[in-house]
């Protein structure tokens, strides 16, 4: 290694800096493949960290496959692959984070519920309507029926039948549940909202049982179009009071 490293800085999260200043300098081949990680005391005292917080950002590396220990030998680097798919989770609890993610489900849905419409059987379609009838539930016993909408969504989902758009949709549920949560208690707020909500999913399953693809894949456009419609209409106090609030779920919600 070229230099040593600096101090990190206390305001954030000590291992996921150390990790991030460490990443950096694999991928951009100042550290390469082959070579050995300076030791954790080594490491420590360079980022002015204890030897735990080294041990936890190895430990990120190595889930990452950039680093591989040898026993008896140390920490060597690993050739890195493809950087995986992060997300900046400060940004992401914002209003306008909620509007990209729902721009991200408006392209995502609307392919799965063509291909639902192309191959569902008769009991992916009562898997469907089931879903949507748990929504209904779970608002009349005092829900927001958020968790319900997003498994709504993924019955659509498997009736696609492709394996890794539900991985996908699994992957980013995360956001997708947060950002449902943020737009369902918009939704509630406004009883035009809600009827509006229940119209739309109609029309998606309706298009999906009758295996009509290009309108199970407009009905699924114009739903999402129409919740960034209403993230847009939300009386500001919204945002400030609840909106806000809601979105740090992004932040802390476990990934699936």
């Amino acid at each position: 290694m070229s230099s040593p490293f600096s101090a990190v800085k206390p305001s954030l999260k000590l291992a996921d800096q150390v990790a991030s200043a460490l990443e950096a300098e694999i991928r951009a081949g100042r550290i390469q493949a082959g070579d050995k990680l300076p030791t954790e005391a080594v490491l420590a005292q360079q980022f002015e960290v204890s030897r735990t917080v080294v041990r936890e950002a190895i430990s990120r590396l190595k889930s990452l496959g950039l680093v591989d220990s040898r026993q008896g030998s140390g920490v060597y680097v690993q050739a890195p692959g493809i950087e995986p798919l992060q997300f900046d989770l400060a940004h992401a609890a914002s209003r306008e984070a909620v509007m990209q993610i729902v721009e991200v489900r408006r392209a995502l849905e609307s392919e799965v519920a063509e291909l639902a419409a192309q191959r569902r059987t008769l009991e992916d379609v009562a898997a469907i309507r089931t879903a949507m009838q748990r929504i209904g539930e779970a608002v009349k016993a005092g829900g927001d029926g958020a968790e319900e909408d997003v498994e709504f969504h993924r019955a659509i989902a498997r009736a696609a039948g492709n394996p890794f758009l539900i991985s996908t949709l699994d992957y980013l549920a995360r956001f997708l549940s947060g950002a449902t949560r943020v737009t369902r208690a918009n939704e509630a707020r406004r009883s035009d909202f809600a009827q509006a909500v229940n119209q739309e999913h109609e029309r998606i399953v309706a298009a999906i049982e009758a295996g009509d693809p290009a309108g199970a894949r407009q009905a699924a456009t114009e739903h999402m179009r129409n919740a960034l419609t209403r993230i847009a209409q939300a009386d500001p106090t919204f945002w400030e009071q609840h909106g806000a609030r809601l979105a740090q779920s992004l932040l802390h919600a476990p990934v699936h």
